[in-house]
């Protein structure tokens, strides 16, 4: 299972950032989504789980949860928008990735079980940080994250 990650659209959903996601499985967004367009054209290539972030307004705001748990091909991923409001001990809750954005800066680190993941933004650059997105591919071997640079 292929499990596709994105952040930081505030509004967009680019053509490079489409394309890398086209033929996964299903897709996480971490936040500032920015219009429901961006969910509805997501929800054309995968299933969507997805979180508000912090300058989602009016209709998101209503409609999109603040956290999100999701359990796929057995692993447990726990979204919020801003990793330093975690308000969880992810081992204790039997999360095995933790996945945010905000920082528009891709990161993929691991603390013990958990894998802690950040996408970077898929449509606005910011401190020399290129647009990016992440994909994890499950399988038995376990999780293999990886950052994708979306240049275009």
């Amino acid at each position: 299972m292929i499990i596709g990650i994105i952040s930081d659209t505030h509004g967009s959903l680019n053509r490079p950032a489409a394309e890398a996601l086209a033929g996964v499985d299903h897709i996480i967004h971490a936040g500032d989504v920015g219009a429901p367009d961006v969910i509805t054209a997501l929800e054309q290539i995968a299933p969507v789980t997805a979180v508000r972030g912090n300058t989602d307004g009016g209709y998101l705001a209503k409609k999109l949860p603040a956290v999100n748990m999701v359990t796929l091909a057995g692993i447990t991923f726990y979204v919020l928008h801003d990793i330093l409001v975690l308000d969880l001990d992810p081992v204790a809750a039997g999360v095995q990735v933790v996945v945010s954005g905000h920082t528009h800066r891709a990161e993929i680190r691991s603390t013990g079980a958990v894998l802690y993941l950040n996408p970077g933004s898929a449509s606005q650059s910011r401190n020399g940080n290129g647009l990016s997105l992440a994909r994890i591919d499950i399988s038995q071997d376990g999780l293999k994250p990886e950052i994708v640079d979306l240049k275009g």
